[in-house]
């Protein structure tokens, strides 16, 4: 895996201590309210356990399956819930955690979809940010790390479900996915 990384853009330990703080944070704002964590798989199910483990209060956890890119690796605009949650989220407090934004096209619809159904309150934790590819205003309530517009892989995210279990965040050589 190694000869494939350009460099290593966030570290173990900074994501550790960084994972923290927001579990700090969300524990503190979320504090009387009935919490429901949404993660977004794949990419997003490590930083959502250890986050989960993070908060100091009771919290549901759910997952959804989202699409904005069908076969290609550029962000159609056009969401497909491929796996909905199980759970209703009328009366609760939604989080959805989520690796990375890049456009903002998936987590514009999430948010407004969730709303719709009946949540109390919809908001937004980001492992990662990618702020050039912003196509779509939203708002991230809740940040790890701004990162370059980069491929990315590890602690979660993948390159053709390659990477998915480094323990920090790399960015690939351009050679690989090209």
């Amino acid at each position: 895996m190694e000869k494939l990384i350009k460099e290593i853009l966030v570290e173990e330990k900074s994501i550790e201590e960084k994972v923290k703080e927001l579990g700090a944070k969300i524990t503190e704002d979320y504090q009387g309210k009935n919490l429901l964590l949404v993660g977004i798989l794949k990419g997003a199910f490590i930083f959502m356990s250890d986050l989960a483990r993070n908060i100091n209060m009771q919290v549901g956890i759910d997952f959804m399956a989202v699409s904005s890119y069908g076969r290609t690796s550029s962000s159609t605009g056009e969401v497909r819930i491929i796996k909905d949650l199980d759970f209703s989220v009328e009366n609760k407090d939604v989080l959805i955690v989520e690796d990375i934004i890049d456009t903002g096209y998936t987590l514009a619809y999430l948010t407004d979809n969730l709303r719709k159904r009946g949540a109390n309150s919809v908001k937004v934790c980001a492992l990662l940010d990618k702020p050039e590819r912003r196509k779509v205003d939203v708002a991230v309530d809740y940040l790890g790390f701004a990162i370059p517009d980069e491929f990315v892989v590890g602690y979660g995210l993948d390159y053709a479900e390659i990477g998915r279990n480094l323990p920090y965040v790399a960015a690939l050589k351009e050679e690989v996915y090209k």
